[in-house]
């Protein structure tokens, strides 16, 4: 299937899928198109065992898209940057310490306590599932996904404050993340050989490059924005820095996710004069840019169901994840803020947990796991997580915060 067939088709059941949230569903806009997708796959799957025809066409589309380099090497320099080029520099600085914690210890913590509890988890029930395969599996969910997290939140009346968190948190914890799912994923390869020696140097090189080649290009970007005043001209660099983000991190092999939100921190903060219609046009264009990726993303992560017919192999060990990464979280967020902090807030302490999604990032780190024995396994779970976060606490937050909110009142 040709490259313009794909985006083709993808784009129509995007805008039906879209079409009949709004109509029927009016559910919020990430929760809906993921709910729709999700139906679709059943309801394909059900007639796929009288028709194959059909089921066979779905998933040879679904073939066709490569759902982890599409998002993790096209689609996510965009997201990060139009994410970070909306954020308000000022607020984040405010709160740069528990942002900070929990992008970073926060998910070392979560990745730990996920992997430990699931490993014991494992051998009480008496299924085999090594202790490296489980920190892999806390690598890849541990982080909370910003475009999910950024979806949900604009429908969820969160106190300032915490919404600068929870976004800020999300914004640079997923780089965190996939460095650590490479390292892990370098000692679950026992061919590799990886000392700890490299793994330091990775992590040094992955997160410090990231941010600085976000540094480089973000300020050259800036530069260019503000000695013009074309709309056209405008947009176009704004694009080629994204892109030079991705081809340049790659090539160097650092972080895209931190390169392109620092990039994106520094011309959102700086280049943008609200009173300067091009100005004013760029950052609507950006947005724009934004909620059509993220449409797209949520239509593709439900009609990934298509593809695992294994999901019902491993419901039990999906459930079970999702219990203890719900534990994770608590660990992950208040252990930073007792013994660092020196405080907690419990209503604080809910929020932060339940609004901690995760999105179609887990899922396509994932499916870029080598051959193995534990890959559907791990896959599945995964799968099972995301749509647990996506629908069941994206519909339930806003509920969550309420409670939250009046019993820190009481």
């Amino acid at each position: 299937m040709d490259l313009l067939t794909i985006i083709t088709i993808l784009i129509i059941v995007c805008t039906v899928f879209s079409y009949l949230n709004e109509r029927i569903l009016k559910l919020p806009g990430a929760i809906g198109l993921v709910t729709i997708s999700i139906m679709v796959s059943i309801l394909i799957l059900i007639i796929g065992k009288t028709d194959n025809g059909l089921t066979n066409s779905v998933k040879t589309f679904a073939q066709s898209i490569d759902f982890s380099k599409v998002l993790l090497n096209i689609m996510l320099g965009f997201l990060m940057f139009a994410g970070a080029f909306h954020f308000d520099y000022q607020k984040l600085k405010e709160q740069r310490l528990p942002v900070f914690l929990l992008s970073t210890l926060g998910v070392i913590i979560s990745t730990g306590v996920f992997g430990g509890l699931l490993y014991l988890v494992t051998l009480l029930l008496h299924f085999h599932l090594p202790i490296v395969y489980c920190l892999l599996f806390g690598a890849i969910v541990s982080p909370t996904d910003p475009i999910a997290v950024a979806a949900i939140l604009k429908s969820s009346k969160i106190p300032p404050r915490l919404n600068t968190i929870i976004a800020g948190e999300s914004l640079f914890n997923d780089g965190i993340g996939l460095i650590l799912f490479v390292i892990i994923l370098g000692i679950a390869d026992e061919s590799s050989g990886t000392s700890f020696g490299e793994v330091i140097h990775l992590f040094v090189q992955e997160v410090l490059g990231g941010i600085i080649i976000g540094l480089i290009l973000g300020y050259l970007g800036y530069k260019l924005i503000k000695t013009i005043d074309d709309f056209q001209t405008i947009f176009l660099i704004s694009i080629a820095l994204v892109l030079g983000i991705s081809v340049i991190a790659g090539k160097f092999h650092v972080s895209v996710p931190l390169s392109a939100v620092t990039a994106g921190l520094i011309v959102g903060n700086n280049s943008i004069d609200k009173k300067n219609i091009a100005d004013q046009f760029l950052s609507k264009v950006w947005q724009l840019v934004n909620d059509l990726l993220n449409t797209i993303l949520f239509v593709m992560i439900g009609l990934q169901m298509v593809m695992m017919p294994f999901l019902k192999e491993h419901w039990i060990t999906g459930l079970i994840s999702i219990v203890v990464l719900l534990i994770a979280r608590v660990i992950s967020v208040a252990l930073p803020a007792v013994v660092l902090l020196r405080r907690l807030n419990l209503s604080n302490l809910s929020i932060l947990t339940w609004a901690g999604l995760r999105g179609g990032i887990s899922i396509a780190m994932a499916l870029t796991l080598p051959e193995s024995r534990y890959r559907e396994l791990i896959l599945s779970s995964c799968y099972f997580v995301v749509i647990f976060s996506i629908i069941f606490q994206g519909l339930t937050l806003k509920k969550v915060v309420e409670i939250a909110v009046r019993h820190k009142a009481e």
